[in-house]
């Protein structure tokens, strides 16, 4: 070992050569323990306090941006919905159609409210409002959680923050406002009693009819104070408070099922509370409301007209209902004044001015309902609701409630033709396949009931042309092709064409072909249009723009769809042009234009049917039977001085008047079909009304004669038809002819 110098500091000459010298530094002396090094902590404990440390920073923050919002919102003053304003409604060209009513609301206090409708407004919205905070954050979540996921759209308010909505802020669905609201509420809370904020929701609530408050909704659906509602009644107007319109049964009976439910629903969670005892609940029957009373500005088609753009509005999600009712709104249609005219005066001509109800009781049943369409632009250009708004409250061009008919048997045609569908022996069903029109022949190839429709007055055709089968309406005939193409096929070849998939009774059995489904008149004429259009499905529009304070709302839109192919709705409008050249739609031909088009009758003549369209326009007409006083359904049998009402009749000269009348000073256009390579003797040209032919309105009676029915039954569905040309012998199912 070397020397030391003896100074007691290390050598720096005997450092290792590797080792950087650093000023202190000693070695280590090898006869001492080195010390015990900190144990490492393990990585999971790491985690953990990163965690617990983002978690609290949160939670400052949290508390944070609570305490400053809590001092930042102040309570504001009333909104505009509060004091709501009128919206304006005008046709497409800027021509005034309506302003809505002045806004109906009396204020009342709570105690002049009956308790039972007080529970029964806890029961629907907020049963634990009395001993619940004013907002709750876990409903909040779990809302915005499912709105999220697809679930629906929820709003997690409690009544606190509905009345904050109602009276303080808007309907908009935006963040900033449910901040805004959820602050207030907590404020409003400390501010007020319960029984304050309450009288405050009651009387600031919207319950539909243009009806602001429970006064005001109980003179709107009752005619009576709100102090002299009973239990029942309570809970109907406690069950509109969640969908206003949807769930008023005067105007969409076509919705009584959900509003009963929810009627129902009402009157179990009061029991389930103790707020009512089970022999009272036992008890209660349903409260019809009355007839509703629309304002006088809304008289004559004005009304109709602004109802359908309001469900347009809010079906689409343009503007929620209540939000609407708050007014302020610049709303420009796609209707146009000319069209909308020349609707009103060929319902006029050919059935208003020929009622007379004081001396034949049937014509007090006549109701009336068309809708026309643009098939290019998908624009609604012309309604036709009902003879005025302010007597007949319910809109008979968006109402479903009445069977469609035999005019849902060209969907029947389309879907077969779409999708190269075979008979039950193997053959393509072409215009030209012969089917065999046997009255009561029992279908083949369906493994539910047995199932053989009639046709009408019984009468056999033997084996028939699909067009032959379509110009005469044959129910024997479609019931079996919608076996052969299936019935789940038909629906969905409905569905995309234009009708809602929620239509009622649209059912995947043999019936399907014959019309038992509810759609709409606008529904029927969305169809049609799209049949018109070559199969390709718009963007079906009620509404050009909406404005407030001059900004315009986003307005739905989409990208037009190939609903059938071209081949399929060409060759569907092919046959169908048959029907109006020389089947049952003969009457059609006085709109002077080429045309295609379907007559259809509802069981037991309660409806009768037409629909048609040229290639400018695609309209739909329906006359219906109903009892002003119970809103039955009723035949048509004896109406205008006729022994029948049939889609070939009066419902066809509608659509001829109303057609020609439309289209006045434009070329007549010929149908464009390119129907495929083999079909070109489908098509047949145009024949023109011959002069040398007899009335035409009797001559579209004689043919309406031959129509049909409708129903799900097994051997009633009727169709009013006679053999048509001469009679083939009778073979199987199908024979086809070369």
């Amino acid at each position: 070992m070397p020397p030391s110098s003896g100074t007691g500091v290390p050598d720096m000459r005997d450092d290792p050569p590797d080792r950087p010298h650093r000023p202190g530094w000693a070695p280590r002396d090898p006869t001492v323990p080195p010390p015990p090094r900190r144990p490492r902590r393990s990585r999971p404990v790491r985690l953990l306090r990163a965690v617990a440390g983002t978690f609290l920073l949160a939670v400052l923050l949290g508390a944070g941006g609570f305490v400053a919002g809590y001092l930042l919102v102040e309570i504001p003053p009333a909104n505009a919905a509060a004091t709501a304003q009128s919206n304006v409604y005008l046709y497409r060209d800027g021509t005034p159609i309506a302003r809505d009513g002045e806004v109906n609301r009396e204020n009342v206090r709570l105690a002049q409210v009956p308790l039972t409708v007080r529970h029964a407004v806890l029961a629907a919205e907020d049963r634990d409002f009395r001993s619940a905070r004013a907002v709750d954050p876990k409903a909040m979540v779990r809302a915005a959680w499912n709105t999220l996921t697809g679930k629906g759209r929820q709003s997690g308010s409690t009544l606190t923050q509905q009345y904050v909505k109602n009276y303080y802020l808007g309907q908009e669905q935006t963040v900033t406002r449910k901040v805004k609201e959820f602050f207030i509420a907590i404020k409003l809370n400390r501010e007020k009693s319960k029984d304050q904020i309450f009288e405050g929701y009651l009387n600031t609530s919207y319950f539909g009819r243009n009806a602001y408050g429970i006064q005001a909704a109980a003179r709107a659906y009752y005619g009576k104070d709100a102090t002299d509602l009973d239990t029942a009644e309570g809970a109907y107007l406690a069950s509109l408070l969640k969908a206003p319109s949807a769930y008023d049964v005067a105007t969409h009976p076509e919705n009584r099922a959900k509003a009963l439910a929810r009627w129902h629903y009402v009157l179990d969670g009061m029991v389930k509370e103790r707020w009512l005892s089970r022999a009272d609940r036992a008890a209660a029957t349903f409260p019809a409301p009355q007839t509703a009373r629309p304002a006088t500005g809304l008289s004559g088609q004005r009304g109709y007209l602004v109802q359908a753009v309001e469900d347009y509005l809010t079906d689409h999600g343009v503007i929620d209902e209540k939000t609407l009712a708050g007014g302020g709104y610049r709303i420009t249609t796609t209707l146009e004044k000319q069209k909308q005219d020349a609707f009103v005066d060929a319902v006029d001509a050919q059935v208003t001015s020929r009622l007379d109800p004081a001396r034949n009781l049937t014509d007090r049943y006549v109701r009336v309902g068309g809708a026309a369409i643009d098939p290019a632009s998908g624009r609604v250009v012309a309604l036709y609701g009902g003879i005025d708004y302010t007597k007949q409250y319910v809109n008979n061009a968006t109402r479903r409630d009445y069977q469609v008919g035999s005019t849902f048997k060209p969907f029947v045609l389309a879907a077969a033709l779409q999708h190269a569908s075979l008979t039950q022996y193997g053959e393509p069903i072409t215009p030209n396949t012969y089917y065999d029109g046997t009255d009561k022949r029992p279908v083949e190839g369906w493994t539910g009931a047995l199932y053989a429709p009639a046709n009408e007055d019984d009468a056999s055709y033997g084996d028939i042309t699909v067009r032959t089968a379509t110009d005469s309406s044959v129910n024997a005939v479609y019931a079996q092709m919608a076996v052969d193409v299936g019935p789940a096929k038909v629906k969905e070849t409905a569905v995309a064409l234009g009708l809602p998939a929620r239509t009622p009774d649209l059912n995947s059995s043999p019936s399907i072909a014959l019309g038992p489904a509810t759609a709409s008149v606008l529904d029927m004429a969305e169809a049609y249009a799209t049949l018109a259009n070559h199969g390709r499905h718009g963007t079906y529009t009620l509404v050009e723009q909406v404005t407030k304070d001059g900004e315009a709302l986003d307005l739905p839109t989409s990208e037009g769809r190939q609903a059938v192919s071209r081949e399929a709705a060409d060759g569907t409008t092919a046959v169908l042009r048959s029907v109006v050249q020389s089947g049952t739609g003969t009457a059609a031909l006085a709109a002077g234009r080429p045309a295609a088009g379907k007559t259809g009758t509802a069981e037991d003549d309660k409806a009768a049917w037409f629909a048609g369209y040229t290639p400018d326009l695609a309209t739909v007409v329906t006359m219906m039977g109903q009892d002003p006083e119970t809103g039955e359904q009723k035949p048509l049998y004896g109406a205008l001085g006729q022994p029948r009402i049939n889609g070939g009749g009066t419902p066809a000269q509608i659509w001829a008047q109303f057609t020609r009348d439309a289209l006045a000073g434009t070329e007549p256009r010929e149908f464009d079909l390119q129907p495929g390579a083999d079909a070109e003797e489908w098509l047949e040209p145009f024949s023109p009304l011959d002069p040398s032919r007899p009335n035409l309105q009797e001559e579209g009676e004689r043919e309406g004669e031959r129509e049909e029915g409708a129903s799900t039954g097994t051997g009633d569905l009727q169709e009013d038809t006679a053999p048509a040309g001469p009679e083939r012998p009778r073979g199987r199912d199908v024979m086809p002819r070369q």
